[in-house]
């Protein structure tokens, strides 16, 4: 923390308080220590649940990270498509993970069809907001000339 000692258990209690009272910030907070399970009990669904509240508020961030559980099966049944769809709507709002992401389902086919087109456009877009997923694997579509013109 900043000022005072780190102290997950008295964050997540306070984040819950104020998830209770509809902060969108707090609810997708406590998502996050359910997810990792720091100040609570790991606890995927209910992470998911938080992030899925959040996301239908339109929190870029809760959008990513619903997103992450769908494509890894984490708190709900794997879904892809669904996965890819929850990175756009958090890569439209700017979210640089969800972009890196996105662009990951578009060069591999995950939940969508493969354009590698669109792949490397979305890690142009991550790789220049310093994303270094981003910025290795456009690396990658220029040595191998996917989605853009072979340059080596």
């Amino acid at each position: 923390g900043e000022g005072v000692a780190k102290d997950f258990d008295r964050a997540a209690e306070l984040y819950g308080k104020a998830a209770d009272q509809g902060d969108v910030d707090a609810q997708y907070n406590l998502g996050l220590c359910f997810k990792q399970g720091k100040g609570v009990a790991k606890d995927l669904a209910r992470a998911v649940e938080l992030f899925l509240k959040t996301a239908e508020q339109g929190h870029a961030s809760a959008q990513f990270h619903l997103g992450l559980c769908y494509e890894k099966g984490e708190g709900v049944a794997q879904d892809l498509a669904l996965a890819a769809e929850l990175y756009g709507k958090a890569a439209d709002q700017g979210d640089v993970g969800a972009q890196s992401m996105l662009g990951w389902c578009y060069e591999t086919g995950e939940g969508v069809a493969k354009d590698f087109d669109r792949a490397a456009e979305l890690y142009g877009k991550a790789a220049d907001q310093g994303d270094v997923d981003a910025q290795y694997n456009l690396g990658l579509c220029f040595k191998q000339g996917k989605g853009v013109a072979k340059d080596l």
